[in-house]
């Protein structure tokens, strides 16, 4: 029987040589045209672009090619892009989609296939289920051959998907306010694909910016992996510490994440940083609109919204479910806990690039630190701390730990009444002071992931120590 190939929370990622291979990329590649062509949208032409991992761009060419043995335009990007880039590329040239070649923030022994359809956000359950079943078929057809360079160059254009990318941001936010404050930004690409776009973007003016990690090296040296958490930001909180720097960015392998660091070189957690930009949408540019937060994602948001008097809602993780709802509501904002947000006016998708330019506009606009605005955000909504552990965990100990967490209803976790129990996504414990303790298993890594929020961080802690000990793992 063929390899199973199976689409996790944004796309299917694999072990480089192991399962992600070329053939079982071309199989990916044909159900994306068949799927295209299912639609009637042939006629419109499929973006490739690829990350800094290794044989990205190889693995790329070989998507445009199967594409284009499909009589469908395939438009290749010249060089390493951002996922949201891509994606803002269908919206602007009205493609049928994009494929991207990435696998985000995974370790370097990986890669990915991401594939964003027509409306230029994540693929839904719906549309990934019926990708699966025609990669299915396609291997039971015994799998797409090398496409023939020769008959297929024609079909295959080389674009530079940045400049229409610029001229769009320029117009999501005032980025001659953020030059001319004169603010000091540090930014950390981690060897990814988002290397001096905020350079190029706000770079010119009184604000100056340093970069870190902006070389590309597919083994990410260094990092481990990656994604902007606090474990791999020890560099840019040193870096912003001895610049004298008001702000550290950190953007993940194809810069859809983003990570913040104060003035004082602390690591914002993802919640706060949610927290921050729901503050600077609703506060400071005074917009009005529904939030959509993912369910591992911080109550601050929903004290964001009563006080400003707009509804939240709150879906499964992964942009594949917020996406959606972002589109059907009208969203001011969608984000989830791995540090991925998107913001209405812009594509239905996680964008860190976006996300850093507002988090300078923010402080280019009030003239408040980082540090500063995490106080005015919890004079409004309270204090809330987090955090999280990953479980590395596979095979027959994965599914006795699920069963195990699935069918535990206890009274008290760490000495918290249980209030409520959500099984939403995973297994989240609610408790009468309002903090929850979560767990969830990894859609694309195999990982157990045990989140926590409360109002201070011993009780944060005090939580996931408990929460280890309910899935039998040693704190």
């Amino acid at each position: 029987m063929p390899g199973e190939i199976k689409f996790g929370t944004d796309g299917w990622r694999g072990l480089i040589a192991d399962d992600f291979t070329f053939p079982n990329v071309r199989t990916c590649a044909q159900a994306v045209a068949e799927y295209v062509e299912g639609r009637g949208l042939g006629g419109r032409g499929v973006v490739v672009a690829y990350d800094t991992r290794f044989l990205s761009d190889r693995f790329a060419q070989q998507v445009a090619g199967v594409i284009a043995a499909n009589g469908i335009r395939a438009f290749l990007s010249i060089d390493p892009a951002p996922t949201p880039v891509a994606s803002y590329a269908v919206m602007d040239m009205k493609a049928a989609g994009a494929v991207v070649i990435t696998a985000s923030h995974n370790p370097a022994n990986w890669n990915g296939f991401k594939f964003k359809p027509e409306y230029a956000g994540s693929a839904t359950p719906e549309i990934t289920a019926q990708l699966e079943s025609s990669i299915f078929d396609i291997q039971l057809r015994g799998g797409v051959p090398t496409p023939d360079r020769a008959q297929t160059d024609a079909l295959v254009e080389e674009v530079d998907l940045s400049p229409a990318y610029f001229r769009h941001l320029a117009g999501m936010v005032d980025l001659e306010r953020i030059r001319g404050v004169g603010l000091g930004v540090v930014v950390d690409s981690m060897y990814g694909a988002g290397s001096g776009y905020v350079k190029r973007l706000i770079g010119g003016g009184k604000t100056r910016v340093g970069e870190i990690h902006q070389t590309r090296n597919p083994l990410f040296p260094g990092l481990g992996q990656p994604e902007p958490i606090e474990r791999n930001l020890a560099k840019l909180s040193v870096r912003v510490r001895r610049t004298d720097a008001d702000v550290g960015l950190a953007t993940d392998g194809d810069a859809d994440r983003v990570g913040v660091a104060d003035e004082r070189g602390n690591i914002l957690t993802p919640l706060q940083i949610y927290g921050l930009l729901a503050y600077y949408l609703l506060e400071v540019r005074g917009a009005r609109g529904p939030m959509i937060k993912s369910i591992t994602t911080t109550r601050m948001i929903d004290r964001l919204g009563e006080r400003y008097g707009v509804p939240v809602h709150e879906t499964p993780v992964g942009f594949k479910h917020i996406g959606p709802r972002m589109m059907e509501e009208d969203a001011l904002i969608g984000g989830e806990e791995s540090g991925g947000f998107g913001f209405r006016g812009h594509v239905p998708e996680r964008d860190g690039i976006l996300a850093s330019l507002y988090v300078l506009d923010l402080v280019a606009s009030t003239g408040r630190t980082v540090s500063q605005l995490i106080d005015d955000l919890y004079g409004l909504v309270g204090m809330h701390h987090y955090d999280r552990v990953d479980v590395p965990i596979e095979g027959e100990a994965k599914e006795q730990t699920r069963e195990q967490i699935a069918s535990a209803h206890p009274s008290s976790i760490g000495g918290l009444l249980v209030s409520r129990l959500d099984r939403t996504d995973g297994s989240r414990f609610e408790f009468e002071d309002g903090s929850w303790l979560l767990f969830r298993f990894s859609g694309t890594e195999p990982l157990m992931r045990i989140y926590a929020e409360s109002g201070s961080m011993q009780a944060v802690k005090n939580l996931l120590k408990a929460g280890q000990s309910m899935a039998g793992v040693k704190p």
